[in-house]
This record gives C-alpha cells, sequence and structure tokens, in this order.
C-alpha cells in the first residue's frame, strides 16, 4: 500500500522548495511522484515543425522522491506521517501517526 497517493496534499520537507505545499500530481514508480508546482525547472527546447511545436524555454515539472515529502495534515497544518491501521472487516485505511484520524481519499 502506497502511503502518498495521487491527489494528497503535502509538504515538501527537504531541497530547494523546502517548505512548499502541493498536490501529487502523478506516481512515476514506486518511489518517485511529481508534486504541482514544485521542482520546476526551465528546459530549452528545440522546434520541430513535423509536431508543430515552437522552439524556446519552457517551464517542466520532474518527479521528487517520496521520502522528500510528508502529508499534509488539515486539522493541525502541518506535515504529518502516515501509518495503516486494519479495520474490523479487514481493511487497510491510512491514518495520520498524530491523532489516528482517518485520511479522506
Amino acid at each position: 500500500m502506497n502511503k502518498i497517493r495521487k491527489g494528497d496534499q503535502v509538504i515538501v520537507l527537504t531541497g530547494r522548495d523546502k517548505g512548499k505545499r502541493g498536490t501529487v500530481t502523478q506516481r512515476v514508480d514506486d518511489e518517485r511522484i511529481v508534486v504541482e508546482g514544485v521542482n520546476v525547472v526551465k528546459k530549452h527546447v528545440k522546434p520541430n515543425p513535423m509536431k508543430g511545436t515552437t522552439g524556446g524555454v519552457v517551464e517542466k515539472t520532474l518527479s521528487i522522491h517520496q521520502s522528500n515529502v510528508a502529508i499534509y495534515n488539515p486539522a493541525t497544518a502541518k506535515a504529518d506521517r502516515v501509518g495503516v491501521k486494519l479495520l474490523a472487516d479487514g481493511k487497510k485505511v491510512r491514518v495520520y501517526k498524530s491523532s489516528g484520524d482517518e485520511i479522506k481519499a
């Protein structure tokens, strides 16, 4: 079970974007995620008339390792860790470690 999923609000813990908050837009693989507005770089692109793209400098959002982010807890307005709790019917749910409240997905 992935502790951080697409659509979660996260806070960046390390790196040049430390302290920024954003939404997870995609999971690249098991370890890397793309967060909206985080790790944005400028990339120089050549024009390609076959595809109809113009050249220039474009901004692109790159992936970040999931260990460098923590889920945002709106109740405390802080970063929090994620735990897994087993319900009575056998389902696993994600919970905030600080309060034990279930994470709404």
